[in-house]
């Protein structure tokens, strides 16, 4: 069985703060407490690498700062850390972003990961200037992902499609090595993406048997596709993770105390406008009320109340986390993507906690090699005293 990966998060939507920092998914931003600025993002993603997390997700979107440029920056600042770029196909062209992915890759040495998002808001999308509906934007996906894979093989591509369209293209800079190429998705349109393309299909944290079902839906597609063993997958979650369960679940509750019945009521009503099917799942697990959170031992679906996307947090002790771990590895899942409120102290919570566990466990192991320890006191040991 190969060791799972874990990947942090890059707070660009809004910022990072002490209580969950909603909004997103067509909704606006809440107020955060830290600004998203390179010097802090950069202790987050300084912090990533040396706790053993193997990249950071950074996403996308009108209420976010730009993916590929905080990135860019942030590599400068880190040497380890891939950064999970998420991108909107439709607001680039297949060559550029291609060219964009080659130059990213080759100037940072082989630090990035694509993060596909389809875009699930027509009314956002407007505001790029992209005017396809859902099914189009999907159709539109499949051909910018064909004609990406193909200028990355450094071979003159020609295609012509519904909405895309190239001719003679041939990308100078290939990227070496290829990016892997992460994406989401609950619909009967993105199940036919991910089956014909996709490294990584990633998940909301739905309850393990959910996830389950989605990871076999998922195989058949890919199978059909001819695909069949070529997919890993992967979950997005929020962590809380202590020393005991009992300081886990009281910050669980400072969080949910730090939500108003009004902000939740705001929010729900915008969510429900939400295009995403994956959103739409996200809601039935919360039910808008803060009574019945905790949806599957460990597993609590608070931070959906007031947050757009991923509204799901593993809750526990080390221990107790490392167990709900396991349960969704055994459903297939070898890849995390987790959070945390604020992002930073959280990241050592779990870096200095849970890691260790499954290492203890031997499900992981940290990506870069260990130096080893120093003396506190250089040359301290063996000196003689003084006669």
């Amino acid at each position: 069985m190969s060791k799972l990966k874990f990947h942090w998060f890059l707070p660009t939507n809004g910022g990072d703060g002490r209580q969950v920092v909603g909004g997103g998914h067509g909704v606006e931003v809440g107020a955060s407490g830290r600004p998203a600025s390179v010097p802090y993002l950069g202790q987050i993603a300084r912090s990533a690498e040396q706790l053993g997390f193997e990249a950071a997700l950074t996403p996308t979107g009108a209420w976010c700062e730009d993916a590929w440029v905080t990135t860019a920056m942030l590599s400068q600042v880190s040497e380890r850390l891939k950064f999970l770029v998420a991108f909107r196909p439709g607001l680039a062209s297949p060559y550029l972003a291609a060219q964009m992915a080659g130059s990213f890759q080759n100037l940072s040495g082989g630090r990035l990961a694509l993060n596909v998002v389809t875009g699930g808001e027509s009314k956002e999308q407007r505001m790029f200037g992209d005017f396809l509906d859902k099914d189009g934007r999907y159709d539109r996906c499949d051909e910018f992902l064909t004609i990406v894979r193909r200028l990355w093989t450094g071979e003159p591509v020609t295609f012509e499609g519904q909405h895309l369209r190239v001719e003679d293209a041939v990308l100078s800079q290939v990227p070496d090595p290829l990016p892997e190429i992460y994406f989401g998705g609950s619909s009967p349109a993105a199940g036919r993406v991910a089956a014909k393309h996709v490294d990584v299909y990633l998940t909301w944290g739905e309850p393990p048997a959910a996830v389950a079902e989605k990871v076999e839906w998922i195989r058949r597609l890919a199978a059909a596709e001819g695909r069949e063993g070529r997919i890993r997958f992967g979950i997005r979650l929020h962590t809380i993770a202590r020393d005991t369960s009992e300081e886990a679940w009281a910050e669980a509750d400072r969080l949910l105390a730090g939500i108003s019945e009004e902000e939740i009521a705001r929010v729900q009503e915008g969510l429900k406008r939400s295009e995403s099917v994956g959103q739409a799942r996200m809601l039935q697990l919360n039910q808008g009320s803060k009574d019945g959170l905790e949806i599957h031992p460990n597993l609590w679906a608070g931070v959906g109340l007031v947050r757009g996307g991923a509204g799901t947090a593993m809750v526990g002790s080390h221990a107790e986390i490392a167990d709900l771990i396991e349960q969704y590895q055994a459903v297939g899942i070898d890849e995390f993507v987790l959070s945390g409120y604020p992002h930073l102290e959280e990241s050592y919570w779990f870096g200095e906690g849970v890691l260790p566990e499954l290492a203890r466990r031997g499900l992981w192991e940290h990506p870069a090699p260990q130096r080893p320890a120093t003396a506190a006191v250089p040359f301290g040991a063996g000196r003689k005293a003084a006669s």
